[in-house]
């Protein structure tokens, strides 16, 4: 749904402010927009923090109220542990994490509904139990949980940067350096509202960590570490440093003779300390299949 304002008075109010007396909208609802980075400013995205002047054109993106039924399904799991807080499962690709306007079945929320039958509510009946996402066609680790102080306590790690997540990729050509930050700021695309980009205007700050396992003639195998966590924030920082990740038709562009049904992209590993025990846990998923095949097709150049 679209929303327009245009600032017809001398104004120097913070823009969340404004919104909300201005319209219906309440002020957290107005938060949850700009966070998202679906509030533009004369065609520009904008935080929080801007102030409007008088002759501002703004535009909100406000996503469709849908009402959306949860419902569970049974669909099998890759458990790779599991207890009365918390539950981390390998993820098939293919697999959208939880429901959305027109997707309201086969994601790994019906399975877990399914499977767990209680499952923590912060986030609502169409997000129970989820407190980070990984991308529809990227495989491996995820934890969901099963209570709302198991998931405030992961929330939190992960807020904090003390929950590590490792991914594995094959990205196009050959990176030069063995080891490097990539340190550039996402932000939505405002030509495409499906894509990220890097913006240093708008962007939020975002740090990826590589480490080159293995050189073939035409791609690079390698390890990534997030130290932070935004929207396809290593197929956009990839593209960035012109090696996108192989199959990635979002951020690059769709292999000819092999494949991969989208990115080549693993969450092999996750580190947590668990929310009861305070115990560190270390849990990895093994590639899949397609993965390992690709990797032995460029070895064989």
């Amino acid at each position: 749904m679209e929303r327009n304002w245009l600032v017809e008075t001398e104004n120097n109010e913070r823009i969340d402010k404004y919104l909300s007396k201005n319209s219906d909208l309440s002020r957290t609802r107005v938060q949850e927009l700009l966070k998202g980075q679906l509030v533009f400013v004369n065609g520009e995205v904008v935080k929080s923090s801007y102030k409007v002047e008088l002759g501002d054109k703004i535009y909100c993106d406000i996503p469709d109220n849908e009402t959306i039924d949860v419902v569970a399904e049974d669909i099998p799991l890759d458990i790779l542990y599991e207890d009365s807080d918390i539950i981390v499962i390998n993820k098939p690709k293919g697999m959208i994490v939880h429901p959305a306007p027109g997707i309201v079945s086969g994601t790994l929320v019906n399975a877990l509904l399914y499977h767990c039958k209680d499952l923590s509510g912060i986030n609502g009946k169409i997000r129970p139990g989820i407190v980070h996402r990984i991308d529809k066609d990227t495989t491996g680790c995820i934890v969901a949980c099963k209570n709302d102080k198991a998931h405030e306590n992961i929330s939190k790690q992960i807020a904090d940067k003390t929950c590590h997540r490792t991914y594995l990729a094959i990205v196009a050509g050959n990176i030069e350096h063995n080891d490097g930050l990539i340190d550039a700021p996402i932000a939505r695309d405002t030509r495409d509202r499906q894509k990220m980009t890097i913006s240093d205007k708008n962007g939020r700050d975002a740090r990826t960590h590589f480490h080159v396992l293995e050189r073939f003639k035409s791609a690079t195998y390698i390890k990534a570490e997030l130290e932070t966590g935004r929207t396809h924030q290593i197929r956009v920082h990839m593209k960035y440093i012109h090696h996108p990740v192989l199959g990635d038709e979002k951020y690059g562009k769709k292999l000819k003779d092999f494949e991969t049904n989208g990115q080549v992209l693993h969450a092999s590993e996750l580190v947590l300390i668990h929310p009861t025990t305070n115990e560190e846990m270390h849990f990895e998923a093994p590639l899949p299949t397609y993965f390992t095949e690709l990797l032995n097709k460029l070895r064989e150049g």
